[in-house]
């Protein structure tokens, strides 16, 4: 260094550049970090081409890939052009040098700063705003493919005369071009004015014009193409004013045209959109008047226009043309508004009857045996029962049964029967011990179906169980149990290779199983292992011995994800249900095509009109859609997913929606015809509870056709909260076979209450045909209650049962020492007239963890039954033979002492009974459920005893009586 004199100097330091070994470092990290960042985007795109294509999906991938690549490109390169091209054209465009001012003179020195760079700065700006515009258009692939495959509608708006499917698929892309057309034209009007002020096209402080004409006509000419867009936006304004959305006190969110749309808007968007022509001719017109005067006066006018027209006129129209007389002026309009939201909700076809609500036959004696005929009342609740299946038949910790069990239809001697099922699946939180060989290895799918009758429970209120135990056997027959896709199956699993998996345990041990389905995706490819390693962040995949020859990664296993991913045009119903369809378990998943574009409906959240108490209270029955705004809705497709391949189908369900044919067209082959559908499967399809929770909401304010009834709100119901429960939310619809009074026989049925606005008495009473087998399924009835009754609703009814001095005291005693009481559903059913409530009430007593059915609450008429079987109750209401006597709580016909025998064996079987009998008593009385389920067990297999005993000897039943019950007696059979 040099001497700067004032000491010694000291040893020189040199300065130079890195080692030629640490810049060849710093090189080979930075390749390696391009390398890793490069390998993990190509393993995101990788993995998903190997599921889709290892589900035969593999068109969705490209098809959807395709259309985003394509938008992109297009839409980026279109927007790089526009902005590139105009700053080219700016700086093409600058004026020589001249006397510089200060102003000038400060510019000169970016000027001179960017000018080696130029090209590149240009080529760098042009790249990122094409990079932002292609990543927002890609994202458009929807609309995109909508547009471009849209299929007619058949049907016209009542206002424009337009099909349907302009509303639906063209006028959402229309709206996205001209979104882009704006954001480029601004765009490219900063970056030219910019340009022109760089380089002295523009000035602000030096003195003399303010602009050079080039300048002045390159920025009217966008400044003109700006403004014709904005004509462009009042001539779609007029259309996009039959979907638009708006406050109207007759509802909660209007949907189309009202008087001031029609009369004031409309008009003043045409006057609108002529000036907005007129203006952008001006500003074209600078290229030869080279001045801003006229087209800024007309911008101006355009501008007060869009105040007095558009915001002062309408305004004056709705005070003092609409108000003062609301009803005539909106009526045209509001019928419009009722026809077309019936319409695409599916709800133009409800049949409203007036039901009278109160019982038309004086001796009730007579209803007896219409119940039966009348409804096969469940009172095993499938929401409640969860814990019993659970603790009964989960076998193994590392099973697990869903928080709540679903309700299908099965078979059983020559009739369908209402059963609560649920699958016994995996749950990893269950395995002994943790580690990741256990977790995706060794435990790798649960087994087997539980099923129970959902109309009786046995002696002890368990569940009756028709397919039970480890491995399930019963009445479905043979087929394959293992479940390795369920909705608690989250997590991946590798399968088929050197490791075993655990199959099941028993008396003898673990069974061990290896994986022989095709499903899932082959990790003998060191690419594969290497794009999961990263994919799932799991290193262990790339070099585990446990994976070898035949190893297959199974993920995306819930039946909801899988039909997500392969159908992402669909919306999925929030509750996935199995069934045992031709020797397999099958997932049935309900899937809607939807749109917002229809014009005159009324518009509805998904996610707030599908919550009810269930949703609120558990986390695998998901809400559809949380914050989809719709307002047309059609179950489309149903959707089947093999609980061991993982094989997904789709059906065409509703073969007139014109929205799945779009998506069929945009995606050829992907969705198989409704004749595909199998006899066996067709038999388990069932109406969807969310559609149907959809059109509930809907028809508490659309059931009504009158445009007057409409506007004054007399006719507006509501759907109750849940009785049973303190979350506050809707009560859910519930499935049950029954008949309405119009039909001769039951159907499979889904059923709710609606009370009035604010109130709680019963409004109506509405059911829908859930059983594709029948000739009218999906037929809406509403029985309409009489406005000047007071019939009873869910929240009265359960009021009345706590209120009731002897139910209360009774619930009391139940809940002694430790135990809990839960209410089961509050099923209603008409009868003659009236309205049938039946709500089981299950109790978990001492130490036990899981709810027992014990008592059954009904109510006909005013009159109220708290009974150990829903037969006594029946019996009570109505006056049987059952109403004189009132057994001890738990004590039926099923548990009586049994009389004497002279027959030495049976004797022996029914002293054993009897010990038994006596055992379940003194239980009773210390409320110890789990020595009451003991002894009642054991009293049944002392009478069956007894009963085979009698046979073999001739006899005709145990003890010479008919009051012992059979090996199959229940409390409600």
């Amino acid at each position: 260094m040099p001497d700067r004199g004032g000491g010694p100097t000291g040893p020189r330091i040199r300065v130079g550049r890195p080692s030629r070994r640490v810049r060849t470092l710093l090189m080979t990290l930075g390749v390696l970090a391009v390398l890793g960042m490069v390998f993990t985007m190509f393993a995101g795109f990788w993995t998903d081409w190997l599921w889709y294509r290892s589900v035969d999906y593999s068109s969705v991938f490209t098809t959807t890939l395709w259309t985003k690549i394509g938008l992109f490109f297009v839409f980026g390169l279109l927007m790089a052009l526009a902005v590139g091209f105009n700053v080219w054209l700016a700086h093409r465009m600058r004026p020589p040098l001249s006397a510089m001012s200060m102003e000038q003179q400060n510019l000169d020195r970016y000027r001179m700063g960017i000018a080696p760079y130029k090209k590149w700065l240009l080529l760098g700006i042009t790249a990122l705003v094409g990079l932002i515009a292609g990543a927002s258009a890609s994202s458009q692939w929807r609309t995109w493919l909508m547009w471009v495959n849209g299929v007619s509608f058949g049907q016209k708006d009542p206002q424009f005369k337009l099909d349907v499917s302009f509303y639906a698929f063209d006028l959402p892309w229309y709206r996205f071009l001209l979104g882009f057309g704006f954001a480029a034209t601004i765009l490219a009007l900063i970056a030219a004015a910019l340009t022109h002020y760089l380089y002295g096209g523009l000035r602000i402080t030096s003195p003399g014009a303010r602009a050079t004409a080039a300048a002045t006509g390159h920025l009217s000419v966008l400044l003109g193409v700006f403004v014709a867009l904005k004509a462009v936006a009042y001539w779609l304004d007029r259309y996009g004013l039959a979907v638009k959305s708006s406050d109207f006190k007759a509802t909660d969110s209007w949907t189309g045209l009202r008087y001031v749309d029609a009369n004031a808007y409309l008009p003043a968007k045409t006057i609108l959109f002529c000036i907005a022509v007129i203006c952008a001719l001006l500003f074209f017109a600078t290229l030869w008047r080279r001045t801003w005067q006229l087209p800024v006066i007309g911008f101006g006018l355009m501008v007060l226009s869009a105040i007095l027209i558009g915001g002062l006129y309408p305004a004056i129209v709705q005070k003092f043309q609409v108000q003062p007389n609301e009803q005539a002026k909106e009526a045209p309009y509001v019928e419009k508004n009722l026809k077309a939201t019936r319409e695409a909700y599916g709800i133009d076809d409800s049949q409203v009857t007036e039901y009278p609500g109160t019982s038309q036959t004086e001796d009730k004696t007579q209803l007896r045996d219409d119940v039966t005929d009348t409804a096969s009342i469940r009172i095993m609740d499938p929401n409640i029962v969860s814990p019993t299946f659970q603790q009964l038949q989960q076998i193994r910790n590392y099973y697990a049964f869903p928080t709540n069990l679903d309700v299908d239809r099965y078979t059983k001697d020559g009739k369908d029967q209402d059963t609560v099922i649920g699958l016994r699946e995996l749950n990893l939180n269950g395995i002994p011990k943790r580690n990741w060989i256990n977790d995706h290895f060794r435990y790798t799918h649960g087994y087997g179906v539980v099923a129970a009758e959902g109309t009786s429970a046995d002696a002890g209120g368990r569940p009756a169980f028709t397919e039970s135990d480890l491995p399930s056997k019963g009445d479905l027959g043979a087929y394959e149990q293992r479940v390795y896709y369920g909705e608690r199956t989250t997590t991946y699993s590798i399968v088929g290779g050197p490791q075993k998996e655990i199959d099941y345990s028993d008396d003898s041990g673990e069974k061990t199983y290896s994986y022989e389905g095709d499903s899932g995706v082959s990790l003998s490819s060191p690419v594969n292992r290497a794009a999961y390693a990263v994919a799932f962040s799991e290193p262990q995949i790339l070099y585990s011995g446990a994976i070898g020859d035949g190893s297959r990664i199974l993920y995306n296993r819930t039946p909801k994800e899988r039909v997500e991913a392969i159908a992402p045009w669909l919306t999925i119903d929030g509750d996935a249900y199995p069934a045992v369809v031709n020797n397999r378990i099958q997932w049935i998943v309900d899937a809607y095509t939807t749109t917002n574009g229809y014009p005159y409906a009324s518009r509805t959240t998904l996610g707030d009109t599908t919550a009810d108490s269930l949703t609120a209270t558990n986390d695998q029955r998901a809400v559809v859609a949380q914050q989809n705004q719709v307002n047309y809705i059609r179950n489309s497709v149903k959707a089947t997913v093999d609980a061991y391949s993982g094989e997904v189908k789709l059906y065409q369900w509703d073969t007139q929606d014109p929205v799945l044919k779009t998506w069929m067209k945009a995606f050829p082959d992907t969705v198989e015809p409704k004749s595909e559908i199998s006899g066996d499967l067709m038999a388990h399809l069932r109406y969807p509870q969310d559609l149907f929770k959809v059109q509930r909401e809907l028809l508490t304010r659309y059931h009504v056709k009158d445009a007057t009834t409409f506007l004054s709100g007399s006719e507006v119901w509501q759907v109750p909260d849940d009785p049973t429960n303190k979350t506050g939310d809707a009560v859910p619809p519930y499935y049950l076979s029954m008949k309405m009074p119009d039909q001769k026989e039951q159907t499979f049925s889904l059923t709710t209450t609606l009370t009035p606005n604010g109130r709680d008495n019963l409004s109506a009473f509405m059911a829908v045909n859930a059983d594709p087998g029948t000739e009218d399924y999906g037929k809406i009835r509403v029985l309409k209650l009489p406005t000047s009754t007071t019939a009873a609703g869910p929240k009265q009814i359960q009021s009345q049962f706590n209120s009731e001095q002897d139910i209360a005291e009774s619930i009391r005693l139940l809940r002694g020492g430790d135990s809990e009481v839960e209410y089961g559903n509050l099923l209603a059913v008409p009868l003659d007239g009236g309205l049938l409530y039946v709500e089981p009430v299950y109790v978990r007593g001492g130490g036990l963890k899981y709810p027992l059915l014990r008592k059954v609450l009904v109510t006909y008429g005013g009159q109220t039954a708290f009974e150990d079987t829903l037969e006594q109750a029946l019996d009570k209401i109505f006056g049987g033979e059952g109403a004189a006597t009132e057994p001890p709580p738990g004590e039926d016909e099923g548990t009586q002492p049994p009389p004497p025998s002279d027959n030495p064996t049976v004797q022996e079987a029914l002293n054993d009974a009897q010990d038994a009998f006596e055992a379940g008593q003194e239980a009773l009385k210390k409320n110890d459920w789990e020595a009451y389920g003991k002894a009642q067990k054991d009293l049944e297999d002392a009478l069956r005893r007894a009963e085979e005993a009698q046979s073999a000897e001739g006899g005709g039943g145990a003890g010479g009586g008919d009051s012992s019950p059979g090996p199959d007696a229940s409390p409600s059979s």
